[in-house]
């Protein structure tokens, strides 16, 4: 696998070292990222610990005589230590957004890239740029040497198509479970159990940093109201789960999104599920959130017009022919809205086997050349090695390098050969025009 691509930032090699042509500055090695991630966590959580204090005193000061004037005294307080925390084992201080941005800042690069996808992909929903948004890369991140040689990668690969399509890498760092198993490189980034989240968030910000930096935008999944604000300004596109797509509460938080938003059908198939969230996140909405301080604010949204429904497949099989496009574009049509969708070539669509991605995506190809527009975009899980291999916790260094402990994905080369048929669908259906 080759190992250096030229982009933005300069060079990055299979260490992940960055080389500016210009300042011919040296950055932290991938494989050194996570204890860089460490040190700033670390010097932050001292720093969030006295802030607490800080609080916790001026809280201490300021309330007695709120309490006085309100007529509530101290003395009528019950014991509340057998109804409150009683199943919570632990509570410990973590960075907040705005501490983690104030010392992985967001570099120039980055925030030009950022910016440059998202009038991209906006314009391809719009109908405004015709050609197709892709979304390729791991369906999760745990090791950010592998990540990083997957970008430079995907960078040659996004310059060589960037006629025909708009690419962008999949950063999932989080991970929605069914039931119970590792939830992520932003909650457990050493992959042991040890759950140090915030190492986790800082990491997740550095590596984004260092992936749109050589001019890769980046989709994500977030799972909460919190950690989008931790890679504010890197985000192209978020994605809302098949698992997540009926909690309000999910499509209130990305009504105000910056990023571009897709909501995928939920796990058994229901698309009117997701055509309701795309109503939704599309309406401005008051809620209860958070701010970048980490303390609770009321948050006022105008709505994202960029909201629109990603097929994913079903449990019972796939949902990506073009009778199932068609039945979407109906259905978005009653609701006014417009004739967009995206695909997911696994999942669903692939019934979890990596191999059968290469189908889904020569039927879309197929549709695309012969003139569906409402395709406006593609999802494919692949990483350095196909296949996937499961976490061992006791022995996370025992893993195999660039592949996946998620889902299966598809090999480089299969990426390539997928990516080159999706521009070749879209120039063909450029010339039907």
């Amino acid at each position: 696998m080759p190992g250096a691509a030229a982009g933005r930032g300069g060079t990055l090699g299979r260490s992940g070292r960055r080389t500016s042509a210009s300042t011919q500055e040296a950055v932290i090695p991938a494989h050194q990222l996570l204890d860089e991630a460490t040190r700033v966590a670390d010097l932050l959580l001292e720093v969030q610990t006295r802030v607490n204090g800080q609080i916790d005193d001026a809280l201490a000061e300021s309330l007695p005589g709120v309490q006085r004037r309100l007529g509530v005294s101290p003395d009528d307080a019950v014991d509340v230590s057998g109804l409150v925390n009683t199943r919570i084992t632990g509570l410990s201080v973590v960075v907040t957004p705005a501490s983690v941005a104030a010392v992985v800042p967001l570099p120039p690069g980055s925030a030009a890239t950022t910016a440059a996808a998202r009038r991209a992909v906006t314009d391809v929903l719009r109908g405004d740029d015709d050609r197709l948004v892709v979304i390729a890369g791991p369906c999760s991140i745990h090791d950010p040497e592998a990540a990083l040689e997957y970008a430079a990668f995907l960078a040659r690969v996004r310059q060589r198509h960037a006629g025909d399509l708009e690419v962008l890498m999949r950063t999932y760092t989080e991970k929605p479970r069914t039931e119970v198993d590792w939830k992520g490189f932003a909650y457990d980034p050493f992959l042991d159990g040890s759950s140090r989240i915030s190492v986790g968030l800082v990491a997740t910000r550095m590596l984004m940093c260092r992936i749109t930096a050589t001019g890769v935008p980046v989709a994500a999944e977030p799972l909460n109201a919190l950690t989008p604000q931790y890679v504010n300004g890197l985000v192209t596109y978020n994605g809302v789960g098949a698992r997540n797509v009926t909690d309000q509460t999910a499509r209130e938080r990305v009504s105000g999104f910056s990023s571009v938003v897709g909501f995928k059908n939920s796990p058994e198939g229901s698309i009117d599920s997701a055509v309701s969230a795309v109503v939704a996140a599309r309406a401005p909405h008051e809620f209860l959130g958070v701010d970048a301080h980490g303390v609770s604010a009321q948050l006022s949204t105008t709505g994202n017009d960029t909201a629109h429904v990603i097929l994913r497949g079903t449990a019972d099989g796939p949902n990506h022919s073009a009778e199932h496009v068609a039945e979407v574009k109906r259905k978005l049509a009653a609701r006014g809205l417009p004739e967009v969708v995206v695909v997911d070539a696994s999942h669903g669509n692939s019934r979890k086997d990596h191999r059968r991605q290469p189908g889904v995506v020569a039927d879309l190809a197929a549709q695309v050349a012969g003139g569906e527009r409402a395709v406006r975009g593609v999802m494919v899980e692949s990483h350095l090695v196909e296949g996937r291999q499961d976490l061992d916790r006791e022995h996370p260094e025992r893993l195999a390098y660039g592949v996946s402990v998620t889902d299966s994905c598809v090999d480089p080369a299969t990426t390539e050969a997928m990516l080159a048929e999706l521009a070749g669908a879209v120039r063909a259906r450029r010339g039907r025009a």
